[in-house]
């Protein structure tokens, strides 16, 4: 399996790809001194270049790395909502709608893998929403369904980090509750989209402290992601680096009764076997500051 991902040390930011193993970190960024990051080793069309290096010895171990965002840059990042089977229901309005639900969200709302997950002082309605990443890796205007793959660079995951209470504050308007800084994350790799099957044999699930809460596939979405690629790309051009968050499961933290918010000290871990664990603690945000973790019990 190929993993490609972005990580920092002391020294500073850098790409890589992951050894075979699974222990060691090959940097890709002192094999390809042209190009500086993941988002430019999409734009470049040197994936596969990338991939040669899979068995070259080692420069880190994973331990020695932070991960950070898998794309330092994305380009435009969609989301669909609404999307998994049963989703429609949670909502009053139970209208069925012609066409996807899209929304974007700003790069710096997501984190990387291992680094917590910041609630703001504003709010604590911090809820999680595990998702399946789409990276595209080639342009593409009115893409066809069935062309809609070879237009992937890979899959990836993503902790769709909502506050519940700001996506309430106009009508037919969440951008405010989904772009708080660092509610989100990405990660932990890039999977390429030929060692990936098909979509709707993945299984998603989201556990919050080991307690199971979202579990679903592909098989279930209203709006394929091939179908959401060619919706996407009829009314603006998909080029490397943009991403889709291709929708959640039923079982976010807003559906219980009474809804179960996230708190400081908490772990949550998106997976889908093919592509990984994407695991997240959670830590309150200071108003004039950085985020500290959870306050000793009194």
């Amino acid at each position: 399996m190929t993993r490609l991902f972005s990580y920092s040390t002391a020294e500073g930011s850098s790409f890589g790809i992951l050894s075979a193993d699974g222990g060691g970190v090959i940097d890709l960024a002192k094999r390809l001194p042209t190009i500086g990051n993941m988002n430019e080793l999409l734009i470049q069309q040197k994936l596969e270049l990338a991939r040669t290096f899979v068995d070259e010895k080692p420069d880190l171990s994973v331990a020695e790395v932070t991960f950070d965002r898998l794309l330092p840059a994305p380009g435009k990042i969609f989301c669909i909502g609404v999307n998994y089977g049963g989703r429609s229901a949670e909502y009053t309005d139970k209208s069925d709608a012609a066409y996807p639900s899209v929304f974007i969200r700003f790069a710096d709302s997501f984190t990387g893998h291992g680094k917590p997950l910041v609630r703001p002082p504003e709010s604590p309605q911090l809820d999680y929403e595990g998702e399946i990443v789409v990276v595209i890796g080639k342009e593409g205007r009115r893409i066809p369904e069935a062309q809609a793959r070879n237009h992937i660079a890979g899959l990836s995951l993503a902790n769709e980090g909502t506050i519940r209470d700001w996506v309430r504050h106009a009508k037919f308007n969440v951008t405010q509750g989904k772009n708080w800084e660092s509610t989100g994350s990405l990660g932990p790799w890039l999977i390429p989209i030929d060692e990936i099957g098909a979509f709707e044999d993945l299984r998603l699930t989201t556990h919050v402290n080991g307690e199971l809460r979202q579990d679903d596939t592909p098989a279930t979405m209203k709006y394929s992601i091939e179908y959401q690629i060619h919706y996407l790309s009829t009314f603006t051009t998909l080029r490397p680096g943009d991403i889709i968050l291709t929708g959640t499961p039923t079982g976010a933290g807003a559906r219980f009764d009474p809804p179960v918010w996230l708190e400081p000290g908490d772990i949550i871990e998106v997976a889908v076997p093919e592509l990984g664990v994407l695991r997240n603690s959670v830590a309150d945000e200071l108003p004039d500051g950085p985020f500290y973790s959870a306050p000793e019990p009194q």
